[in-house]
């Protein structure tokens, strides 16, 4: 039986908190966790500015800092130094980050000025702690978290799973051409045409797509092509389509979950130059394993697979309403409105 994560646990009620998360997946379920709080609302937020931060964090109190890219040395350090002249200045309860590399430049800062430093890694670490896991771990008054309960220790306590909190159902469908958006992420500087070619493999006549490619730039695509989108932009996309494909990224995970929608996933491999290491593997498969996703092949790709994630949708544990959220009226992008 699933049950809901306890994170609420995490910053005693009235705390003021500092949250930490670099942007993408990580500020995703970060902001979730802090659904669970009852943290002062003079807490801060500390990411990098993207339309994707601007969005979720809309109201609160934020500091941007320059983006870290995967194992950029100096601008973590100068993150860092960010982090020591704030502290100085701003005392909080609590620091609490998801990752990943502002985790490593804030949080040890934070634990030093006596900051009570909590580290939750990410839920795409199925089969243990990432390279900024292992960081914290071994830095002095820094707690640790996991969210599965497999590799859980003394070391890395477990308080549940933010993916406890949906289950996939079987829903109709109207038979009509298919609105897709194919959705690769904004990271830097990785390409991910192998996910592209696939679809393009699979789409039918009369499909109509829309892609956000990031990093990815093609210029042989049917549809419509974006570069980024804002956070609403993304969940009205989402929203009015059949079936959306992604990149295993957290952050597209649960805002499709959010939705009600059960994705398509396509796994980037470091391999293929897509990403510094190989976790969108561990995410993909915990999703597929929990029936809340289904996978795309990039080497044998099958149009089943997407017939297959129209017939599903992701429902919130205990919800009373299972409708889909974040629809708009109006302008409808699939129909060139």
């Amino acid at each position: 039986m699933s049950r809901e994560p306890s994170f609420h646990d995490l910053a005693p009620s009235g705390a003021r908190v500092l949250w930490v998360a670099s942007s993408g997946g990580h500020l995703t379920e970060l902001t979730r966790i802090a659904r669970t709080t009852s943290a002062d609302e003079q807490s801060d937020w500390v990411t990098f500015d993207t339309p994707q931060t601007r969005g979720a964090l809309q109201g609160q109190r934020c500091h941007f800092v320059d983006y870290i890219a995967p194992r950029d040395l100096r601008r973590a350090v100068k993150a860092s130094s960010w982090a020591i002249r704030h502290l100085r200045r701003e005392k909080y309860d609590v620091c609490i980050s998801t990752g990943a590399a502002l985790a490593v430049s804030v949080l040890p800062v934070a634990a030093a000025y006596g900051c009570n430093a909590i580290y939750v890694e990410s839920i795409s670490r199925v089969d243990g702690p990432s390279l900024t896991g292992r960081i914290l771990r071994a830095t002095p008054r820094v707690r640790t978290y996991t969210q599965h309960a497999a590799w859980s220790s003394s070391s890395w306590k477990w308080s549940g799973s933010i993916l406890d909190g949906w289950v996939a159902e079987p829903r109709a469908r109207a038979k009509r051409s298919r609105r897709v958006f194919v959705t690769l992420g904004t990271i830097q500087p990785y390409r991910f045409d192998r996910i592209v070619d696939a679809v393009l493999s699979v789409i039918e006549p009369g499909d109509e797509v829309v892609w956000q490619l990031g990093s990815t730039v093609r210029a042989d695509l049917p549809g419509k092509v974006l570069r980024e989108v804002s956070q609403d932009e993304f969940r009205r996309l989402a929203a009015e389509s059949d079936v959306t494909v992604t990149h295993a990224g957290v952050g597209s995970i649960l805002e499709l979950l959010d939705l009600g929608l059960v994705p398509v996933l396509a796994v980037r491999s470091s391999g293929f130059d897509e990403h510094v290491d190989d976790h969108q593997r561990q995410i993909a498969d915990e999703m597929v394993r929990r029936g809340l996703a289904f996978e795309l092949d990039l080497e044998a790709p099958s149009g089943e697979t997407f017939e297959r994630a129209c017939s599903f949708e992701a429902l919130a544990v205990g919800a009373n309403d299972h409708r889909r959220s974040g629809t708009s009226a109006g302008h409808n992008t699939f129909r060139g409105e």
